[in-house]
């Protein structure tokens, strides 16, 4: 079962994109943002798998600590038999898996979950245990390891820059702190005067709803601009770097990540712009060779005939919507991680990358 609370707007900056109080997941929904800030109470795993496949929350890192945590509601809701439960999770864990295709640390998030229960005991409260203390766990070391990234990657970034970025990348889309907008939020906090071109990111408007909101609670400079106004900015030397987030690195370094990103990584390299991308090493699938391999989620058409719920589009009239696109690892400068910034060529930076994330960041 499930329920939304709405809270002041004034604790927003206090709150965690996911975070649990008991055996109750909560998580901020973000299809309400900026409107209202509302708190959605998941006390199962079909709620919380319902609540990624809609949007509610979002971004790869908090898709991997939310993985977990439906892993956690499904030992709750399971049968008290241990042997019952193993197969029981293994389902919860098909059914998590199924939410969404694209972003690798939703898989991820469930491996970890799985292998917490391998090194339990065949006890059920041993197994419940095991996997609420996995998902903390992985909740608190995403905050580190996004911080660590910003701190990272703020370097990249000069005094005085006029960022561009596409879709959200802070806070919500992670645990807390962020990646692209994580290192944008770095850099500020460093004393930088600097000032951000927030895409819109059609059809689902994160960069406009959440990005612009997130900058604004933040006290950074930014203008919104509408997806096909980049190239029209660079042109006229009002951009002097981008940078971007990712759901899905393959080992050869291209990088999936929201819809159009490709296209502000070509209009980059036409102008002779740094184009950086910033993620977890847990977003690297070193399984996959190339960008060709990673799957794109195909989303409902009808978030592109509608606008704000409104359809815009004549009637009979058909649309496709990949929620994601693949930029070829040359059209990347940069790739900054928790564990440093990787250049070309990739296949070897990455893999020393995941090596060292094992590591852990303190």
């Amino acid at each position: 079962m499930s329920h939304a609370s709405h809270i002041p707007t004034g604790r927003s900056r206090n709150l965690r994109t996911i975070y649990r109080e008991d055996r109750t997941v909560k998580l901020i929904d973000q299809t309400r943002l900026p409107g209202e800030i509302v708190l959605v109470d998941c006390q199962a795993p079909d709620v919380l798998c319902e609540a990624i496949r809609t949007m509610r929350i979002r971004g790869a890192p908090a898709l991997g600590v939310a993985a977990a945590y439906a892993m956690a509601l499904g030992a709750e809701t399971g049968p008290t038999d241990p042997a019952a439960l193993q197969a029981y999770l293994g389902d919860i864990a098909g059914q998590v898996r199924a939410t969404r295709p694209t972003a690798v640390n939703l898989f991820w998030g469930v491996d970890q979950a799985l292998d917490a229960l391998r090194d339990t005991e065949s006890e059920v409260d041993a197994m419940r245990e095991a996997l609420w203390a996995c998902a903390d766990r992985l909740a608190d070391d995403d905050v580190r390891r996004n911080q660590r990234m910003g701190e990272v990657g703020a370097e990249l970034i000069p005094d005085g820059a006029r960022v561009l970025t596409h879709c959200n990348t802070g806070s919500l889309a992670t645990v807390d702190w962020g990646t692209a907008l994580g290192v944008i939020r770095a850099a500020h906090r460093s004393g930088k005067q600097i000032s951000v071109l927030v895409d819109e990111t059609r059809p689902f408007l994160q960069g406009s709803r959440l990005t612009a909101w997130e900058c604004a609670q933040e006290g950074i400079p930014y203008t919104v601009i509408t997806d096909n106004m980049a190239g029209h900015f660079m042109a006229r030397g009002e951009v002097d770097l981008c940078i971007v987030g990712a759901d899905r690195i393959a080992a050869s370094g291209d990088v999936a990540n929201k819809i159009g990103t490709y296209s502000v990584a070509v209009l980059a390299n036409a102008h002779g712009l740094p184009f950086y991308v910033a993620a977890p090493a847990s977003t690297v699938d070193l399984a996959l060779e190339t960008g060709a391999e990673i799957p794109i989620e195909e989303r409902n058409p009808t978030e592109v005939l509608e606008f704000g719920g409104v359809r815009v589009a004549p009637e009979g009239a058909t649309a496709r919507h990949p929620a994601f696109d693949v930029t070829p690892s040359r059209l990347v400068t940069a790739i900054i991680t928790e564990v440093g910034i990787l250049r070309a060529p990739y296949e070897l930076a990455l893999d020393r990358a995941v090596k060292l994330a094992v590591i852990g960041v303190s």
